[in-house]
């Protein structure tokens, strides 16, 4: 769920501010049943499995994490690597 509401805020930040988001597509509840939004949440769960010792793995890691990024999320403790 944290991720959802993640999502959401970023959605919304370029939004502007009114009662309702005349631009918006989307309604929270098609975002947080959304396929896509579930998948997300998986990754982000594995990324953030502290039990994980992957190093071959490093480079995909990164790459999903700088894609959270780029969301406004991010891959919690796993993505502190010095």
């Amino acid at each position: 769920m944290e991720l959802a509401v993640e999502l959401l805020a970023k959605l919304l930040e370029n939004q502007a501010v009114h009662i309702s988001f005349p631009e918006l597509n989307i309604t929270p509840r098609d975002l947080l049943e959304s396929a896509s939004c579930q998948a997300l949440c998986q990754i982000q769960n594995i990324l953030r499995d502290d039990s994980l010792s992957d190093p071959e793995c490093f480079r995909q890691i990164e790459e999903v994490v700088r894609c959270f990024e780029t969301l406004g999320s991010d891959g919690g403790g796993r993505h502190d690597f010095g």
